[in-house]
């Protein structure tokens, strides 16, 4: 019973902290992006603004892998395709 109650909350905290997450990357990107500075791959190939695009990027990506991994579809995912490598 100690040992589901540890891998639930692992799962919990996992979109408890994942999600609010991604939600204030997308608020204050411009402030993240600000803060962090021009970066210049982000700039070339996403255009003016790529900085604050690849923010926003990171956000969506923070928010789908934790949506996952909370959800419990990561790890078989990450199995199936790189698990052959590793």
């Amino acid at each position: 019973m100690e040992f589901y109650f540890i891998f639930f909350m692992d799962k919990f905290l996992a979109i408890i902290l994942g999600l609010p997450a991604a939600l204030l990357l997308v608020k204050y990107r411009r402030q993240v992006g600000d803060a962090v500075g021009p970066i210049d791959f982000a700039e070339q190939y996403l255009g003016s603004g790529g900085t604050y695009n690849l923010v926003l990027i990171i956000a969506l990506l923070v928010f789908i892998l934790s949506l996952m991994y909370g959800l419990g579809t990561l790890q078989p995912l990450l199995q199936g395709t790189l698990g052959k490598f590793f």
